[in-house]
């Protein structure tokens, strides 16, 4: 029904940048909140930073000042611009968006596939 696919993902060095991209597509009537969210080896799935339609924010105190969330709702479509990227983000990244399918239909979240990233020191 909605499907979720990110792209973006891949190896930068400590220091560095990347820009992740979600686009959803399929039965969508509406979206409410998007977001990322990571899992590293081990760890336990962490929100990394949430947008809602009206365009708030919130982000992980990990991230903040380091990471900013953006949509296009035209789009469907969220981002995740990663600067001063450390080796403790490395992790596998996925979109979430809470996607009503029809008028009256209640909001369900759906996930991504998840993108690698990864920070060499």
């Amino acid at each position: 029904q909605v499907q979720l696919v990110e792209s973006g993902g891949g190896l930068v060095q400590a220091g560095g940048s990347l820009r992740l991209s979600c686009a959803a597509s399929g039965s969508i009537f509406s979206i409410n909140a998007m977001g990322w969210y990571r899992q590293a080896p081990g760890k336990q799935r962490e929100l990394v930073a949430a947008i809602t339609s009206g365009g708030s924010t919130n982000y992980a105190d990990s991230v903040k000042g380091r990471f900013t969330i953006s949509r296009d709702n035209a789009k469907n479509t969220v981002y995740l611009q990663m600067n001063s990227l450390k080796p403790e983000d490395t992790a596998v990244y996925y979109c979430n968006a809470d996607v009503a399918t029809g008028w009256g239909s209640a909001h369900v979240d759906y996930w991504g596939q998840g993108t690698q990233v990864t920070v060499s020191s």
